[in-house]
């Protein structure tokens, strides 16, 4: 891991953070409720955490929902190093890393069908914060995340079928695939060969083969097992995975674009709201310009009214820290602090 060369980038983001957090588009009339609804939320997150660094609630006690909380942290520019969130930043870095199995997977808890979800959300932050640690948990980053890289890599060569090769599912040795655990999958390693793992290509190259085997090249949309189900929750996911894959400028990433922009209205108070938010505007401000204004716009103001007293958002799939942290880190995408969202800084110039 180049952990000075990411340490260096990180630090820059920060510095400059301020001057990028808005643009001068549609968040000028935003900037002032998103700033304290986005510190609210983090305050919840921390004020509910547990001692060990897990989180009450629903899978609070997986590695899913402390990576989630903590990726909200990082996306708002704080460190682990220092300010007012270090030590739970800090808290769910030991809490990670002291759940890795011998066979290098993150596990333990309460999870919903399978470990290998919360694993790769858990690889992602690790890969995230990498380089912005203390020696002593640093060591134990380049320990541990190299395990948890493999154990993905292993798991996307078993042996499956043509239509799930490439792929991802609950369990290390699942002989079948999802894009939903498979977007969170590519996205690690995605971060980690960013940050210098040695990442073979054939594998990037392989989950985008899969997820594009679950594109309807017709209407634009990606769905979960096929292209039809879940589309309304799962085309952002798609669409920023081939963003963030080198596929920026494609017909594909146009239409489903394009689908997102058509239909994104539908997604209140739908199933999976929650992730399907996060995901659009993950992928539209990776899109820019109209998509992403059109999008935010949007976003913010049906959701900026329902977060709750106390800084939380509830998801009924997955309760308030959930959804707090999924729309922590929707709300931050224009702060431009988590390595891995960055984009080309030309998507907006005419």
């Amino acid at each position: 891991m180049k952990h000075l060369s990411s340490l260096l980038f990180c630090l820059f983001l920060v510095s400059i953070g301020q001057a990028q957090e808005i643009s001068p588009t549609v968040f000028a009339k935003w900037k002032k409720k998103v700033d304290p609804s986005v510190d609210r939320g983090l305050q919840y997150l921390a004020r509910v955490q547990e001692k060990d660094g897990s989180y009450p609630g629903s899978y609070g006690n997986s590695c899913g929902i402390p990576a989630l909380a903590g990726m909200a942290y990082l996306s708002r520019g704080h460190m682990a190093t220092e300010g007012p969130y270090a030590n739970s930043l800090n808290k769910i870095i030991d809490f990670l890393i002291t759940r890795q199995n011998r066979e290098g997977l993150y596990t333990g808890g309460q999870y919903g069908s399978g470990p290998m979800y919360g694993h790769n959300i858990a690889t992602l932050f690790l890969s995230e914060v990498s380089g912005m640690v203390d020696p002593d948990r640093q060591k134990k980053i380049n320990e541990s995340l190299p395990r948890a890289l493999a154990l993905i890599l292993r798991a996307q060569s078993v042996k499956k079928s043509s239509r799930h090769q490439g792929g991802w599912r609950y369990h290390p040795n699942s002989r079948d695939s999802d894009t939903s655990c498979s977007g969170w999958a590519l996205m690690a390693l995605r971060s980690a060969k960013l940050n210098g793992a040695d990442v073979p290509d054939k594998s990037i190259e392989g989950a985008i083969k899969y997820l594009y085997g679950n594109f309807s090249e017709k209407n634009g949309h990606f769905g979960y097992s096929s292209p039809h189900n879940q589309k309304q929750s799962l085309t952002g996911m798609g669409l920023l995975c081939l963003e963030l894959c080198g596929e920026h400028g494609k017909p594909s990433t146009i239409k489903a674009a394009d689908y997102i922009l058509q239909n994104f209205r539908a997604l209140e108070g739908a199933q999976f709201e929650f992730y399907g938010n996060y995901y659009n505007a993950q992928a539209m401000f990776q899109i820019g310009g109209k998509y992403w204004e059109t999008y935010a716009d949007w976003m913010y103001e049906t959701y900026l009214k329902k977060q709750k007293d106390d800084g939380s958002w509830y998801s009924r799939e997955a309760g308030q820290v959930y959804g707090t942290a999924m729309m922590t880190l929707a709300f931050t995408v224009p702060y431009r602090q988590l390595p891995i969202y960055q984009r080309d800084e030309t998507v907006d110039e005419d």
